[in-house]
């Protein structure tokens, strides 16, 4: 499987205290990566790195390298809204804007220059189709997005992300703040999009790794301790470590 993302000899450190350490990891295109491991052990760091998100703290100082499609991310010569109409996130509470479904849809693509309503029309309603979300609300797309419910807004924001056709979606626990049947429908959704999507996912919940993720990379003090194949990595993990993450000794 071909890889989008290269990241080599990566350290991060948030003033004195070492976030990440010698990260090497390679992310296969249009495939689920999960990341799992127990709080703090520098998962959501690293997903933030991949779209300069930490670029926001105070004090972060990155050294080594993180490629997107053989591009340094980091080089002082990225753009980096660009980096981000690349790179998608969605957070882990939903987090639409308080303007109407249409709007929440259409403000990326209206911030890259798109004004044509013709085109705005199409993007929203394929952006709210892969986000399996058009059914439920293609009769009131002028109503408040903080009238959905928390599973709704959660596949507007994912909709929100899609509208200016990312090659990546980083997902930072995106589930675990809803309910087991929107849960459910967004692990549905993660499954089709990644035809199209090369997606990123940290998440708590191991099930939900072995349930929806091809590759799994387990983090432990800021390192990765191990990156496999998911049926392996939970079925026979190369690293005693692992082995009792997963089979609940800790964490």
């Amino acid at each position: 499987m071909a890889s989008i993302i290269e990241i080599d000899q990566l350290d991060l450190y948030y003033d004195t205290f070492h976030a990440l350490k010698k990260v090497n990891l390679s992310i296969p295109e249009k495939a689920v990566t999960a990341f799992i491991g127990p709080s703090g052990c520098g998962k959501s760091t690293l997903l933030r790195t991949l779209n300069r998100m930490n670029d926001m703290v105070n004090g972060v100082r990155i050294e080594g390298s993180v490629k997107i499609s053989g591009k340094d991310v980091y080089r002082e010569d990225i753009y980096v809204e660009e980096l981000r109409k690349q790179v998608g996130m969605v957070f882990q509470q939903p987090n639409p804007f308080p303007k109407s479904i249409y709007d929440n849809v259409a403000y990326g693509p209206r911030l890259h220059g798109i004004r044509s309503k013709e085109e705005l029309d199409g993007i929203v309603e394929r952006s709210l189709k892969q986000s399996a979300l058009w059914e439920e609300v293609k009769d009131f797309l002028k109503r408040s997005a903080l009238s959905l419910s928390g599973g709704q807004q959660q596949r507007l924001c994912i909709a929100r992300a899609l509208a200016v056709q990312p090659d990546i979606l980083l997902m930072d626990e995106a589930t675990s703040a809803l309910d087991p049947i929107s849960t459910l429908k967004i692990e549905e959704l993660v499954q089709d999009l990644k035809n199209e999507y090369t997606i990123v996912m940290v998440t708590h919940n191991m099930h939900q790794a072995a349930r929806v993720s091809d590759q799994t990379v387990f983090f432990l003090n800021g390192e990765v301790v191990e990156s496999e194949q998911t049926e392996v990595l939970f079925s026979t993990p190369a690293d005693s470590r692992t082995e009792d993450y997963i089979s609940g000794r800790f964490g």
